[in-house]
């Protein structure tokens, strides 16, 4: 089990790595570093004053699911833990790690230890559903992305089945386990009603997931207009949220590698160069890991034992 323990993270980082040294091999590395080299001071703050609201945002979801379901979360809390959970996002494999702190945290200090974990869980499923919904209607919208996936279906429609193939899965595992335990899943229904979709939770949800979802985009779009982009920014916005839903392929470090390879295909595509689409991805993944910085001091301070 160590074993296996220490060959995850070195893999993950393996794999993050050689994509971006396949990159570098690939394109113009000169060209990739001028496009970086040349992102606007004043474009990159207006990024991180993004950054940082959509962190409280985030916080304060995570809160009023957490108070939905009857747990006290102060708000200091909430918005110290958040950002430890970032940070550890940041530096470890996998992208869940510093959520399982967040919710082994408050589980500790709660002392209500399923309820705790189930609200990060539940917090965290419901961004990634609005974060899929989105993308979805960006696909099937805008006009750039539906010829994209055109030429794609025509390439290789046999391909989808795939995507397809996973979802079927994730639902089989899900009626499974509803049948295996249903005594926790009338637990789970019952808190995904009080914190999500009752009548008085499920406006506020979806407002602070819109505004989550739509500052992803946002830094985005502020990220390629600093580095000179020849794109409007609605065509930033558009095509932000596809390239950032290769941050979720587990088999990474934060989302390095697939981000900047999805990004130069997307860019190849539009007709523009392949290194500045890698230099608005390495500079967004850049920005985040600088944004989380605030939870490296949260995870400093931390109480010992």
């Amino acid at each position: 089990m160590t074993e296996r323990r220490r060959i995850g993270p070195l893999l993950r980082w393996s794999v993050s790595l050689a994509v971006l040294g396949s990159l570098a091999l690939w394109l113009d590395f000169s060209v990739l570093l001028d496009e970086l080299a040349g992102l606007s001071a004043g474009w990159l703050v207006a990024a991180l004053a993004i950054t940082a609201l959509q962190t409280l945002v985030s916080a304060w979801r995570w809160r009023f699911t957490a108070v939905r379901l009857g747990l006290p979360l102060p708000w200091s809390r909430a918005v110290s833990d958040y950002y430890l959970a970032l940070f550890v996002n940041q530096v470890l494999p996998g992208g869940v790690a510093g959520d399982a702190l967040r919710a082994h945290r408050h589980a500790r200090r709660s002392e209500a230890v399923g309820a705790a974990w189930r609200a990060v869980v539940i917090e965290r499923a419901s961004g990634q559903v609005v974060v899929a919904l989105a993308t979805l209607s960006v696909l099937a919208l805008v006009p750039a992305w539906r010829e994209m996936l055109v030429r794609a279906w025509d390439r290789g429609g046999e391909a989808w089945i795939w995507p397809l193939l996973v979802v079927l899965v994730v639902a089989g595992c899900a009626v499974a386990a509803a049948r295996r335990w249903p005594r926790h899943w009338f637990v789970l229904r019952g808190e995904i009603h009080a914190a999500l979709l009752s009548s008085s939770a499920w406006p506020r949800q979806l407002i602070a997931s819109s505004a989550i979802v739509s500052s992803y985009a946002l830094v985005f779009a502020l990220i390629g207009q600093g580095i000179g982009v020849d794109a409007s920014f609605g065509l930033l916005m558009a095509v932000a949220l596809p390239i950032l839903l290769a941050m979720l392929v587990p088999l990474s470090v934060a989302g390095w590698g697939f981000r900047e390879l999805a990004a130069s295909t997307v860019w190849i595509a539009l007709g523009l160069p392949a290194e500045q689409g890698m230099a608005v991805a390495m500079a967004y993944g850049i920005l985040v890991l600088v944004a989380s910085l605030p939870g490296s001091v949260v995870l400093a301070l931390r109480p010992r034992g």
